[in-house]
């Protein structure tokens, strides 16, 4: 009798053996698909991509001729569009009237004049002759020469006193029966007008005198008062005759008053020359060019 205890306590045992057998047993490891979709090689999880630091902000501050006014604003859309971070504010005005505000201490990354005369003043690289003042503005190496214009001869609607060349220009002023419009002296077109009334040895002072012109601080202002029929004619470039739709009657030859070139430049005062030379070289590229040429302007040989 007393065998009966012992089998069914050997038993028991047995029973708890074989349940701590299986508490032991390993856990099945889970099915592959359910592991992380990304690791490193390590078997960790992958760091979660940075975003993309978004363009630094940036204002280029662009000093231009009055006569690149239409074409600069609708370059201005096209780079700002395919540049985010970068804005172009202008100055629009007289070339001598920009290198007085640049010379005084006026913002400006970029400089581009209606004539080399204005550049040169204000780039110590030139001769005394050409810069007087010894000005060191221009951010050397960043130079060059950007477009070619052409000085034209326009007249209002209707043509009322009938020029049709610089040739009846000058016979009308030397008949005195004809009010012209041209640029003051410190404006490039104003120089350019100069040098054609000296190729045809006309006094611009004793026409003056006499009230047969009238000036304008800038090309802008000429041409208005074309528009206006407040003259019988006006010297502006052709690209301002083309912008205004006014009727172009004649063209000066390199002769009569020289190529009409215009310069761009990095100043070495710009808070910004990376960017500013960025944007002269767009101007220089096909985008730009195919604006320029729209109107009439034509690369610098």
């Amino acid at each position: 009798m007393k065998k009966i205890p012992a089998l069914l306590l050997a038993l028991c045992m047995i029973f708890a053996l074989a349940a701590c057998g299986q508490q032991a047993a390993p856990a099945t490891p889970a099915p592959a698909a359910e592991q992380p979709a990304e690791q490193t090689a390590a078997g960790e999880p992958a760091p979660a991509e940075e975003p993309a630091p978004a363009p630094e902000e940036v204002e280029l501050v662009v000093f231009a001729a009055a006569s690149m006014t239409e074409t600069m604003t609708e370059i201005k859309a096209m780079y700002e569009a395919a540049n985010p971070g970068v804005t172009i504010t202008y100055n629009f005005d007289s070339s001598g009237t920009l290198k007085t505000q640049i010379q005084e201490g006026a913002e400006c990354d970029l400089f581009i004049s209606a004539a080399p005369k204005q550049m040169n003043a204000l780039d110590v690289s030139c001769d005394a002759e050409k810069n007087p003042d010894g000005l060191d503005f221009v951010l050397q190496g960043s130079r060059v020469n950007l477009l070619e214009n052409k000085v034209a001869l326009v007249v209002p609607e209707g043509n009322p006193k009938g020029i049709e060349s610089f040739d009846q220009l000058i016979e009308a002023l030397k008949a005195g029966d004809i009010l012209f419009a041209m640029g003051n002296s410190d404006v490039p077109v104003g120089q350019y007008t100069q040098k054609i009334l000296a190729f045809y040895e006309l006094k611009e002072e004793e026409l003056a005198a006499k009230g047969l012109i009238t000036y304008g601080t800038n090309v802008k202002e000429v041409t208005t008062q074309v528009s206006e029929a407040s003259v019988d004619c006006g010297v502006v470039y052709a690209t301002d005759a083309f912008s205004a739709g006014l009727t172009i009657v004649d063209t000066a030859t390199k002769d009569m008053c020289g190529q009409v070139i215009y310069p761009a430049a990095v100043l070495n005062v710009s808070k910004h020359p990376e960017a500013a030379q960025a944007f002269l070289d767009y101007l220089r590229g096909p985008e730009a060019a195919a604006v320029f040429e729209s109107v009439g302007f034509s690369p610098a040989a």
